[in-house]
């Protein structure tokens, strides 16, 4: 199972690409060209950076990325990678991929970032892995408009805000898997397990 990780010139790649070697017969490889990235069999957006600066390394491939997670192409969006799949954000310019409606705005807390560990309530984004307490490391968060994608929700100081999305095999996580011990790997492991099968 070919697994790319597309490097927009920010992600937390390191850490992310050992959790998802961990999976068996996943080969991760890094990609720079949007549109290289995808020819693979599952196709990762990393966490950590800015909209923005994100989006203009993605615009080149944008609607081929768009049109490939369309026909079906597995793809786990984490933090960063996870709004990237929105319409837009107010960190920065740029327009998403739109895969699920709604737009990125800034956490409503008195503490931002949020920085550490939080629950998910009512996961349902594997059937075989279950979310508990995650950890996360962000400002920003995603306000789904179609809210029967939202798949987890986690809330920081009264914001509720979705933890993870899910429309076919796409899937969008705001916490950090890599950053999540136990278990970050073993939802990393289920999400490719349950993609490839």
């Amino acid at each position: 199972m070919r697994v790319t990780l597309f490097d927009y010139g920010a992600g937390n790649l390191h850490s992310l690409a050992k959790s998802l070697a961990t999976a068996p017969g996943a080969e991760v490889r890094v990609q720079e060209d949007p549109l290289r990235a995808l020819d693979t069999d599952v196709l990762v957006l990393p966490g950590v950076g800015a909209f923005g600066a994100a989006m203009a390394r993605l615009e080149p491939g944008r609607d081929a990325m768009r049109a490939a997670l369309e026909r079906g192409l597995p793809c786990l969006g984490i933090c960063l990678g996870m709004q990237l799949l929105f319409e837009g954000s107010d960190e920065g310019d740029g327009v998403g991929l739109g895969y699920f409606q709604g737009r990125v705005t800034r956490l409503t807390a008195r503490r931002v970032p949020e920085m550490g560990w939080n629950q998910v309530d009512d996961d349902r984004t594997l059937s075989s892995a279950r979310l508990g307490t995650v950890y996360y490391a962000h400002s920003y968060v995603c306000r789904a408009t179609e809210t029967s994608w939202v798949t987890g929700w986690t809330t920081h100081e009264g914001d509720r805000f979705p933890a993870a999305v899910r429309r076919g095999n796409v899937v969008g996580v705001q916490f950090h898997p890599e950053k999540s011990s136990s278990a970050g790997v073993r939802f990393v492991q289920a999400f490719l397990q349950e993609v490839s099968s």
